[in-house]
């Protein structure tokens, strides 16, 4: 069932967002070679509780920590660790916040020092991709919309588009319906209605779209790199509004 918020329950969702935004920044602040993935995660942790929130993934489905840090090849739902980051290495980090009773969720692609261009570029088409994808988008758009135009823009610059991993419908529960794939045919899928709240999560790759799933585990199936960029949105009366900026 698809949950239509209240103009309250957007505000309420205001908040949650703009926290979840805010812990991305504090990410990509504290990002440095040579830390840990357990280390940002409780750089973020600590943040997201000292604004009065709690972390909406932990203990999510059995989930071990505040956020998911995945490297490089690692699609998504990477577990902090004692792994150390390197330069180079592309770091997608995907989290969110709950207060009030509703959450939001974001994630974002980072880099450390110096970065090969090709994988500059995956960063940089897979953000163009989410700007891409909700262009036009308004009461009434085909869902599907979405999805065609995140892949026809992912396609376009020679990547491609996970089809196993999609976004999804976000309020009081991190993943509600509906499902928002990052591929598919303009014109298909539900009718976009007002104050309906969206996570919209391309995940592209710099080969091929397959991935190996087991467990957690979330990888490419060629080994290339992966990256990651998602907001959490509102189709208002004047289009999409980003809360998670």
């Amino acid at each position: 069932m698809i949950r239509i918020k209240t103009d309250e329950e957007i505000e309420l969702m205001r908040v949650a967002c703009g926290i979840t935004g805010d812990a991305l920044k504090v990410a990509e602040e504290n990002l440095k070679a040579g830390m840990t993935t357990k280390q940002l995660d409780k750089i973020i942790h600590d943040y997201i509780l000292s604004r009065g929130a709690k972390p909406t993934f932990l203990g999510l489905y059995g989930f071990p920590a505040s956020a998911c840090i995945s490297i490089d090849e690692e699609v998504v739902h990477g577990i902090p660790s004692d792994r150390i980051i390197e330069e180079g290495q592309i770091v997608s980090v995907d989290l969110g916040a709950r207060i009030n009773g509703f959450t939001g969720d974001a994630a974002r692609s980072f880099y450390v020092g110096e970065i090969s261009p090709e994988k500059k570029r995956l960063i940089d088409v897979t953000r163009e991709c989410f700007f891409e994808g909700i262009k036009g988008i308004v009461i009434g758009s085909a869902l599907g919309d979405i999805g065609a135009q995140v892949q026809e823009h992912a396609e376009k610059n020679g990547f491609s588009v996970v089809r196993d991993m999609v976004g999804h419908g976000v309020g009081r529960e991190l993943h509600e319906d509906p499902s928002v794939p990052n591929f598919g045919r303009r014109g298909t899928g539900i009718r976009l209605k007002r104050n309906m709240t969206l996570a919209i999560e391309p995940m592209i790759n710099m080969g091929g779209y397959e991935i190996d799933v087991n467990g957690w585990k979330c990888v490419t199936r060629d080994g290339k790199p992966s990256a990651h960029y998602e907001n959490t949105v509102v189709i208002g009366d004047n289009g999409v509004e980003i809360l998670t900026l």
